[in-house]
């Protein structure tokens, strides 16, 4: 099944999309809503059996849900070593991004669909694009294994986590981020694929073997296969369930896929910011296999308010 929510004239309304299709849940159904209540697949039945179906083409696309929470992943090793390289004396991929999936939290108040602009943020002069899938969690949980974690994965969607690399990699510095190197804007879409549909996908190691590929202005700039993640789905749900909740709606990104998945991976390599950062005019059309397509332009952004640099204060302690 694959379900979106759309803007159309009656207002956002999701749906299930078959073919060209979409075939609409009850005014006021949401995508969260039926995962909270477990009840995405009955409803997609019925509203196919209902009939209440619109053109899906040429409707304003919004993200496939309202998630509560966004954790992104770095679960590609070939991405790491492009970040990497251009550090002074290239020291490799960190012994400790082999011993556990790591991960941030971003802004789920930033979520935006296919065919949304993006305004350069304040201040960026570095912007970049980043080519992921999401899985999207169907079920909570708590300390779950690989195992009990499948189960609880409702569906994927692709995730372009948005990167304004010259603030991320200024800020960075301070041990602690990213944050509005990384807050602004994240695509997700353009439908939510039900993991069912996927399972065929998954190759001899049980990892889900899906071309990815990018785009800058027609001309392809990366590309990848999800099954080249140091870890599936599964564990990266179950390490992020680790002492902690997992609930309905949450999002979970793979991380930038290698092969030019990002542009600063492609200059950390080449030594030199080819192909350039983004700029406004810019169309970035990411593809996964068996997920879809989605499609953002850059355009200009605001200036940004001056904000003071600290004070250097004493140390009084009376």
């Amino acid at each position: 099944m694959r379900v979106a929510t759309v803007e159309d004239a009656t207002g956002i309304r999701c749906g299930v999309v078959v073919d060209d299709v979409l075939f609409r849940f009850p005014t006021g159904t949401t995508v969260l809503d039926l995962l909270r209540s477990g009840t995405l697949h009955e409803a997609g039945a019925t509203a196919v059996s209902a009939n209440d179906a619109v053109p899906f083409a040429g409707l304003r696309l919004l993200p496939p849900l309202d998630a509560p929470t966004v954790r992104d992943f770095v679960a590609f090793e070939e991405h790491v070593e492009g970040m990497v390289a251009a550090a002074p004396g290239n020291p490799g991929v960190a012994p400790e991004w082999y011993e556990a999936p790591t991960f941030y939290f971003t802004n789920p108040y930033a979520l935006i669909g296919s065919g949304e602009d993006v305004p350069v943020p304040a201040g960026c002069e570095l912007l970049d694009f980043e080519l992921e899938v999401a899985a999207v969690i169907g079920s909570g949980g708590r300390d779950l294994s690989p195992e009990e974690a499948r189960d609880h994965i409702v569906g994927y969607t692709i995730f372009n986590d948005w990167s304004a690399r010259d603030l991320q990699f200024r800020e960075m510095k301070v041990n602690l981020g990213p944050c509005k190197g990384k807050d602004f804007a994240s695509t997700l879409g353009p439908v939510l694929v039900t993991a069912d549909e996927l399972e065929p996908c998954r190759d001899a190691d049980d990892f889900l073997r899906l071309m990815m590929a990018v785009e800058v202005n027609g001309r392809e700039v990366g590309r990848d296969l999800l099954s080249n993640m140091g870890w599936p789905f599964e564990e990266l749900v179950a390490y992020a369930s680790r002492g902690a909740e997992i609930r309905p709606g949450d999002v979970l990104g793979s991380g930038t896929c290698g092969g030019g998945g990002c542009l600063a991976e492609s200059w950390g390599r080449r030594g030199i910011q080819d192909p350039p950062p983004l700029g406004p005019g810019d169309v970035v059309t990411m593809t996964v296999q068996g997920i879809g397509t989605i499609t953002n332009t850059v355009v200009k952004g605001r200036t940004p308010r001056p904000i003071a640099p600290a004070r250097h204060r004493p140390r009084d302690r009376s």
